[in-house]
């Protein structure tokens, strides 16, 4: 994919959250496998993961269960881990895109900038239909699993 910064926005779905949490607290959500699976996707999801090797290069293999039964395979590769503000991967399945995750420190914990990079419009524009919101519920997923006492 292309930089990342010269994206044009109709390839492109965005979304920021404001976190009560350190960042470290935030990158662990995201390195942990048994966090992860807990919140990773939108209201109802659960996730089966097969492969899980979080470093710049390695595979991220799981499946997406839907409330109504659906399965989705997902296959992602991590481009870049930078501890504790980044993470980069691209999602080989269909559809592709680049996800680039920032975690920016603030004085009252952190901002997440999420972005969802396309290799053309049309795609965005599908995806969009579902992934604006499915996005959304997933920063909620996060923001509850942060919460939790237990992770």
């Amino acid at each position: 994919m292309s930089n990342a910064s010269s994206v044009p926005a109709d390839r492109e779905i965005v979304a920021s959250r404001l976190l009560a949490h350190a960042p470290s607290k935030v990158f662990q959500a995201f390195r942990n496998p048994a966090t992860l699976a807990t919140w990773w996707g939108p209201d109802g999801f659960t996730n089966t993961f097969y492969e899980f090797d979080f470093r710049a290069g390695g595979a991220w293999r799981f499946t997406m269960h839907s409330p109504d039964g659906k399965d989705f395979l997902n296959d992602s590769r991590f481009v870049e881990i930078v501890e504790p503000s980044r993470i980069v991967l691209d999602h080989l399945s269909s559809p592709h895109f680049q996800a680039d995750i920032t975690i920016h420190p603030t004085d009252e914990g952190c901002r997440l900038d999420w972005r969802m990079i396309f290799e053309d419009s049309k795609t965005r524009e599908n995806v969009a239909k579902f992934a604006v919101d499915g996005l959304e519920q997933n920063l909620n997923r996060l923001s509850a699993a942060l919460n939790d006492p237990q992770t």
